[in-house]
């Protein structure tokens, strides 16, 4: 083997170990879009699915992606347990198990017999992992306030994600479980991040865009809700206000935020924004209001246009192998 082909055989090597467990807010962000225009397509009636289209890039994203980490656990299993390990990282873990949650519920309607088990491996190892997860936060590792950032909310999400697809199914009971200690811990891990946020230094650069992770908890706990309870009473007025307020307190930090260095953090802007999405097409169509229907229709077209930069810049930094670095 020459030696160029050596190198090059090295870099590949050395690229798959730095392949980041946060690729798979990708796949969030991904099946998002899928849903949120599947909500779309219901609420205005169209009979063109571009969901459909949607979901069948973000299946093949998912896979992808999971076989990528996979190898790189097999094959690079030090680094892998360097990003456990990680303060920040460890909270991206369950991103894993969100992803084949929120395939459940995007192939809930067109492929029943496939959401089922996705959705019973989904939640399994989304309490595996956040128990996990949670274990490590109080146990003995030595966090610091200044790692502290919303991506921690990402297990609390995840749990308040399942009844959306576990109550349909007939899971109401682990689906009430999970949507408890969703909940919980997102009140919990709001007082904590809010004290970050306000009382210590600033995030650094590349943790910025998660802050718009704040909107997802209630924004997704809305939906969730509507699930478990089918009406909307006033815990349902009160989280899908909050993602509003939420919304609006971000929109105040993104002149900030894009004015950054493309980072795979970035796809933080993703999945919140197409949870916020769904949750007022919900809302419109459960009110009737013709503002939220519209209101919707804007946010869809803001997502598509989040969505497409993201790609597009993603792809740029592959090529210029300006992901899948050493840190």
């Amino acid at each position: 083997m020459s030696a160029s082909a050596e190198t090059g055989h090295g870099a590949q090597e050395s690229r798959l170990a730095h392949f980041p467990i946060t690729f798979f807010a990708t796949v969030m962000g991904m099946l998002g879009l899928t849903l949120a225009l599947h909500a779309a397509e219901n609420a205005y009636g169209l009979t063109v699915h571009y969901s459909h289209y949607v979901l069948l890039a973000s299946a093949a994203l998912l896979l992808a992606v999971a076989i990528l980490y996979t190898l790189k656990v097999l094959t690079h299993f030090r680094m892998a347990a360097w990003e456990w390990h990680h303060p920040v990282r460890l909270a991206f873990f369950p991103t894993i198990s969100i992803s084949l949650i929120l395939m459940s519920i995007a192939t809930l309607g067109e492929y029943p017999a496939i959401a089922g088990p996705l959705w019973i491996f989904g939640t399994a190892l989304q309490g595996v992992l956040s128990l996990l997860v949670i274990s490590d936060w109080i146990g003995h590792r030595d966090f610091k306030p200044g790692h502290m950032n919303a991506a921690f909310f990402i297990p609390a999400v995840g749990n308040i994600l399942v009844p959306i697809a576990g109550a349909p199914l007939g899971y109401t009971d682990i689906s009430w479980l999970f949507f408890s200690g969703g909940l919980l811990f997102w009140v919990v891990l709001l007082t904590l991040v809010m004290n970050r946020l306000m009382f210590h230094e600033p995030l650094p650069a590349r943790l910025q865009p998660t802050l718009v992770i704040l909107i997802a908890p209630p924004a997704v706990g809305f939906i969730s809700w509507m699930r478990l309870n089918g009406e909307l009473d006033h815990l349902a007025m009160f989280l899908i206000n909050s993602a509003y307020v939420f919304a609006l307190i971000v929109a105040t930090q993104l002149p900030k935020i894009l004015r950054l260095p493309f980072a795979l953090s970035f796809w933080a802007l993703s999945f919140p924004l197409a949870a916020l999405t769904i949750a007022t097409f919900l809302y419109a169509g459960t009110t009737g209001s013709a503002f939220h229907k519209t209101l919707g229709g804007g946010l869809l077209a803001l997502l598509v246009v989040v969505i497409a930069v993201l790609v597009g810049r993603t792809a740029v930094a592959i090529a210029r192998h300006e992901i899948c670095q050493p840190e």
